[in-house]
This record gives structure tokens, sequence and C-alpha cells, in this order.
């Protein structure tokens, strides 16, 4: 009898190599066992490339090894549509494989039961729940975004030891090129990054990944009183992504002009001055963004936190204490109220990750 837990682990492990470059599809993977012996393994690669299961199988001819009659772990439900990529539940049917184990089942919508149903008319034996708990912890945004059509929002910044986030010195830099290159690939994850306006102003950002990969993101401004300059290298370089402002004002003629740049605006409500975060978020869910990257200034982040408009934050702390040469706090949420608190050492600095409750 098979050890499904540990062949499971072993595609949940599998799973994991895709994090940064599927999204905003799930990260899946996938182990092919016949005769008590692993004849095949696979994992979702790259957005709009083969699925988990598909891998798998092309490992299995490659070997030289037959999938009929073999059972698959699979860490997310087969999926039984045309999209990028053909149904893995036609493959898997194709392919006389005897039984699918699968982790959890696909919440989307499209999915979410249908490839299962789909395996058991093919007359395959399929059984879900086999870690289930730690399939739904590694696409925790895919699942709320499934859910609610809200984005999973992470909160980053990086600080000294005395809190400040920025510096008056003129050093461009906190964290060091080890942290932010880390922080790099929690631009690769996500479909959109955030800023407030004063950001723009002061270091007018581009806000890509580096290096600049296939995927187009979408840059998004919080500018309440419409004072993005039409100039700024945002607006310059839409193609690295559409570039989306959210504003309070109905200032037409800067709308205009900014929409002829190619820039999406979009209004929202005002709250306490500022553009009403909670209608922002349910825009951007609109708009298709899964995974959001706050990276602002103090204001945007304290907003973020005082709300508890966030579901992940990770702070990049560098051993240096700025005193006078700091400048701007953000509210630090209490560690008493996250949960999941992951510390771990990049060089020297420390990279302090957790999730909101």
């Amino acid at each position: 009898m098979y050890n499904h837990e540990y062949y499971m682990r072993l595609a949940l492990k599998l799973a994991r190599r895709g994090l940064g470059s599927v999204e905003p599809n799930p990260a899946v993977g996938c182990v092919i066992v016949k005769g008590g012996k692993i004849i095949g393994t696979g994992y979702h690669k790259k957005f709009g490339g083969p699925h988990a299961e598909i891998n798998a199988l092309a490992d299995c001819r490659r070997q030289g090894n037959s999938p009929a009659g073999a059972t698959v772990y699979v860490t997310l439900e087969p999926c039984c549509h045309y999209g990028k990529t053909g149904p893995c539940t036609e493959a898997l049917t194709a392919a006389k494989v005897a039984k699918v184990i699968i982790a959890m089942k696909d919440p989307a919508a499209h999915v979410n039961g249908k490839g299962i149903a789909e395996l058991r008319r093919a007359k395959i034996k399929t059984e879900t729940g086999i870690c289930k708990n730690q399939a739904e912890e590694l696409n925790r945004p895919f699942v709320k975004f499934a859910a609610t059509k809200k984005p999973w929002v992470i909160l980053k910044w990086a600080q000294s030891l005395d809190g400040f986030i920025s510096r008056s010195d003129g050093v461009q830099w906190i964290s060091s090129e080890q942290s932010r290159l880390d922080a790099n690939n929690l631009r690769k994850r996500c479909q959109g990054v955030l800023v407030g306006i004063e950001t723009v102003l002061a270091d007018d950002p581009l806000l890509t990944a580096r290096p600049a990969d296939y995927r187009l993101r979408t840059r998004i401004v919080l500018d309440s009183r419409l004072r993005i300059p039409l100039n700024c290298k945002l607006l310059e370089t839409l193609y690295y992504g559409r570039v989306v402002v959210f504003t309070c004002t109905k200032n037409t003629k800067k709308n205009e002009k900014l929409k002829l740049k190619g820039a999406t605006v979009i209004q929202v409500p005002q709250k306490k001055g500022w553009c009403d975060l909670k209608a922002v978020l349910k825009k951007l869910g609109n708009l298709g963004i899964q995974q959001l990257l706050v990276e602002g200034g103090a204001k945007v982040l304290s907003s973020f936190v005082s709300e508890k408009l966030f579901d992940e934050i990770v702070i990049y702390i560098s051993p240096v204490l700025l005193g006078k040469k700091g400048k701007a706090r953000p509210e630090f949420p209490s560690l008493q109220k996250l949960c999941n608190v992951r510390i771990k050492t990049i060089g020297d600095n420390i990279k302090l990750q957790g999730f909101n409750n």
C-alpha cells in the first residue's frame, strides 16, 4: 500500500519550485508512482506553460516508463477546460492511469470539482484531502482570490533598527543588496505593485521586476489630488506594464492628459483625505490583480496596517541606527497579532515575515 502522504509531500516540494514564475496560476506539483516506484515527476514551471501533470507524463515518456495503471499524486485538482493549455483530465485519461490522489480541489469557478467528476466518468479512481492544509497554504493568494475576487495584499519595506524606512543623508538604500534581490522575488510573484504619489514625486520609480521578465505588471499609484507628473518614468514606460492611477478628484483636464499618455485613471471615494483603500482593492480585484505588493511610503503602509487590509507582511531590517539621519516610520503591526511569523537572516539583514490573523 502506497504512503500517500509521502508522495504528496514530494509533489508539494516540486510545486514550490514554480513560485515566482507561474502566478497568477497556482503552483502545482505532480508525482507518478507505479509498482511502488516513482516513474515520473513534474511541476508547473511557467505561466502559460504545460501544467504539472503534463510535465510528469512527459517525464515518464523520457524515462521509457508507461503511466498506464499508475497512481498520480497532484497537489491541485486537474483542470478540465481549454485555456492556454489543454485539459489535464484528458491527458490523464489518455495515459490510462488507474488512480489520481488530489491534495485539494481547485476553488476556481471553472473547475471546482468538475475535474474530479471528469476523471470519475473516465473510470479513474480519485481521492482528495491528502496534505490539504499544506496545499492550501502553498496557494493562499489563489484561494483567496477565488473566494473573494480581492487581491492578496503584501506589505513590504526595509527599515533601520530604530524603525526608519528612508534617510535624509542622501544614501539611497537601507537594506543590503542581498535583501533587495530577495525583495525582487516578491515583485515577480505579484501582478500589481502599488505606491503613493509621494514615492513617485520623490523617487520617480519604474516599479518593475529586475531583471525584467516576460510578464507585464500593473503599476499602481494612489494619487488623491492627481499630482502625478506627466513626464514621470511610469508614464514613459508603458511597455513594462499598464499604469493605473487612483484619485479622488474630478480634474477632467489632467485626467484626459493622463489617458492620452496611456494611463488608466480610476476615481474612488475619499476617506480621511485619502483614497478609500477598500474601494481601491475592490477595483484591483476587478482588474484581475490576484497578488498586490504595496511598496509605498510610511503613510501608505501605515494606512494598510491600521485598516488591517493586508494578508502578508515582509520587513527587511538592517543593523544600522539612523537617528537624526532617519525619516518616516510606518506603523508596525504587533507581532502578537500576526500568525506564522518567520525570521530569516539574509547576510547581515533580518527578514521578518508574518501573516494577518
